[in-house]
């Protein structure tokens, strides 16, 4: 596997061996746009299971690529290692686009990703009245997003987070800030439109895969960003799931999280399946505390004018207390926070 440190020179002949080959040249290039399954891979290169899967194994191997598990279906997606993505995207960049063969490669992957947003459409036109009715009650989703472009600012980071992502927005507009994103969901259904809706968006610096918040399938101590919105409502123990975020988070990382002022609206609870009614400020406040986070911001959002029963939601900011030492051996952007 290639990694920041010089490596020998038989290691780097096995990843160039790896890449140099025209199929998986096309895995590698096809790969970059986003993650795939070995049927999507199979449609789109007209080749039979074995044969992709033979490929799909070399590339593993060399660690250019990874896999994970979703319910019954493995995805691929490119390395998590900086320096294989590097690697990686500067083979894929030196491939015209407009040679035959990548040309219809891309074609059947837009068909993929038209088949994918046909399901996420379906999706939310079987919940989209439950929906709107919660969002109904509070604030303006715009004005959320506002707020939180506004404390994250305009300084690219490394690594983002989004934990319970649902439909992949935050990943969407924050996407131009950080190098690589990852969205953790445990819902299948949540994930396509994920997928769906970062495709349409053209966002590739991003994977979202199926995991549990309180055990997220992601390496510790990695993240410069994580974001938790809307979603400890729904958790039976969101202190755990806060304790787990800040165990995912770089030293002096933040964390974001964005849910409902307490509130006692108990048919959210009947028909919406919240589990908690809203949160304390002194509640998360604790939490972030017995997290080691400090607690840097709190933010209120009022509900819309003329809403007999309303919502308040809240954003709180919190930043690992730990102090990150620049390794002056890595790039400036590898080693800044947020």
């Amino acid at each position: 596997m290639l990694s920041r440190s010089p490596v020998t020179l038989d290691a780097m002949v096995d990843t160039l061996k790896a890449a140099a080959e025209s199929s998986r040249l096309r895995i590698l290039a096809l790969l970059a746009r986003g993650d795939l399954t070995v049927s999507d891979l199979t449609e789109i290169l007209n080749q039979s299971q074995p044969r992709v899967s033979r490929h799909l194994k070399l590339l593993l191997e060399a660690g250019l690529i990874g896999r994970y598990q979703e319910g019954s279906w493995a995805y691929f997606r490119l390395s998590d290692n900086d320096a294989a993505r590097e690697f990686v995207s500067g083979i894929v960049a030196r491939v015209h686009d407009g040679d035959i063969q990548i040309m219809r490669d891309l074609e059947r992957l837009e068909s993929v990703k038209r088949k994918r947003q046909e399901r996420a459409a379906d999706y939310f036109a079987a919940n989209a009245a439950s929906w709107d009715h919660i969002r109904s009650l509070h604030a303006p989703d715009d004005a959320v997003e506002t707020a939180i472009r506004k404390l994250v600012g305009n300084r690219p980071f490394q690594t983002m987070l989004d934990l319970g992502t649902g439909t992949g927005r935050l990943l969407e507009i924050l996407a131009p800030l950080y190098r690589r994103g990852v969205g953790i969901d445990m819902s299948r259904e949540m994930l396509t439109v994920a997928r769906a809706n970062l495709d349409r968006a053209g966002v590739h610096n991003v994977q979202v895969r199926q995991g549990d918040i309180y055990a997220p399938p992601v390496e510790r101590d990695a993240f410069d960003l994580v974001t938790i919105h809307q979603v400890l409502h729904y958790l039976d123990d969101p202190q755990a799931a806060i304790r787990e975020a800040a165990r995912t988070m770089r030293p002096g990382g933040r964390l974001i999280i964005v849910d409902f002022a307490a509130h006692s609206l108990e048919f959210l609870r009947e028909e919406h399946a919240h589990v908690r009614l809203g949160f304390t400020d002194r509640q998360i406040a604790d939490w972030f505390e017995e997290a080691g986070l400090d607690l840097e911001e709190t933010l209120e959002f009022e509900p819309r004018a003329g809403v007999e029963q309303s919502l308040v939601v809240k954003l709180w900011l919190g930043r690992d207390r730990r102090i990150l030492i620049a390794d002056p051996k890595q790039s400036d952007l590898a080693t800044e926070t947020v």
